[in-house]
């Protein structure tokens, strides 16, 4: 028995956008939450609210260094997720993975926690198979621009199975699809985020390769119950599982629905496709259904509405 009777989380990453997401929903369910994050991405206006509140903390700290704490459970949340984040220091961004993971899964062990990974759909890269299933194993290029993300995130899926394996860790493993909704960063090059900014600023929305290419949109609300439900499923289930929306949309379509709902007067144009963009992205969820009974509730349209208001707010505290 701890000495402490109150579930105590451990979240990296926390003040990132899912992260902060994750710390608001737990806190409202009375847990003491830890938030750990360097702030790279993330920000301190992302947990605000949460800063006085008596079971709330944060600590900023880099996680490709060790740390020393106290926790049932913990969330891998840290890591740079869009392309221009995860590019502009790539060596730093496989270490963020790679390191993180190893240091997150020493603390885990030494504490017996159980441990989270937040992974990616990239792991599966520019699939040739679709939707894609946990059983896939990707086309993934090795040594190309997005590498450093890809196989960084590839690499902590293999440490924590190897941790499960080796020394019977309590792990799960998430692997999360496009997700979207309030508190992205505005500047994150995200397709959703991107589309909205330039809309709002009638400005072009630049649309790269001809705009076919399919994503399935999952709002943040849906994924954060996802990870819930998957920390707390039994034990004897350590994933991967696929979270995101099946409902699958291509790009050309996301920036006709965003321009309708903004009103704007923004014209579409078109660049080149940067490398190793994939073509299809799609998650087969049946292993979410059955194993979590969990599945997406929030259309699209209802997401982006709440998405084009958060950044309609940001958009006008700014000029």
């Amino acid at each position: 028995m701890k000495y402490y009777d109150n579930k105590r989380i451990l979240i990296t990453g926390g003040a990132g956008f899912l992260g902060s997401h994750l710390c608001k929903r737990l806190v409202s369910e009375g847990y003491e939450v830890i938030c750990v994050d360097n702030c790279f991405t993330g920000s301190r206006k992302n947990i605000a609210e949460l800063l006085s509140n008596p079971n709330f903390e944060f600590i900023r700290h880099d996680i490709t260094f060790p740390l020393y704490i106290e926790a049932d459970e913990i969330y891998n949340l840290a890591c740079p997720a869009s392309p221009i984040h995860y590019q502009f220091d790539p060596v730093q961004t496989t270490k963020t993975s790679v390191h993180g993971a190893i240091n997150m899964l020493g603390l885990a062990k030494r504490v017996k926690a159980k441990i989270l990974q937040a992974s990616t759909s990239e792991v599966y890269g520019d699939p040739e198979i679709h939707p894609q299933p946990e059983s896939y194993w990707g086309k993934v290029n090795p040594i190309g621009p997005r590498s450093c993300y890809d196989e960084g995130k590839r690499c902590a899926e293999t440490l924590f199975f190897d941790y499960h394996r080796q020394h019977g860790l309590k792990i799960k493993v998430a692997r999360i699809f496009n997700t979207y909704g309030p508190r992205m960063h505005p500047n994150d090059g995200r397709v959703v985020s991107n589309f909205i900014v330039q809309a709002l600023s009638n400005k072009d929305i630049t649309v790269f390769g001809d705009g076919l290419q399919t994503r399935s949109f999952c709002y943040v609300d849906d994924l954060i119950e996802g990870l819930i439900r998957m920390m707390d499923s039994p034990d004897d289930f350590s994933g991967p599982v696929n979270l995101g929306n099946p409902n699958e949309f291509s790009v050309l379509e996301l920036a006709k629905k965003i321009i309708e709902i903004t009103g704007s007067k923004s014209k579409i144009v078109f660049r080149p496709l940067p490398q190793d963009d994939p073509c299809q992205r799609q998650p087969d969820i049946s292993l979410a259904k059955e194993k979590l009974d969990w599945q997406p509730i929030i259309k699209l349209d209802e997401g982006l509405k709440k998405t084009v208001e958060y950044f309609d707010k940001i958009l006008a505290t700014e000029i």
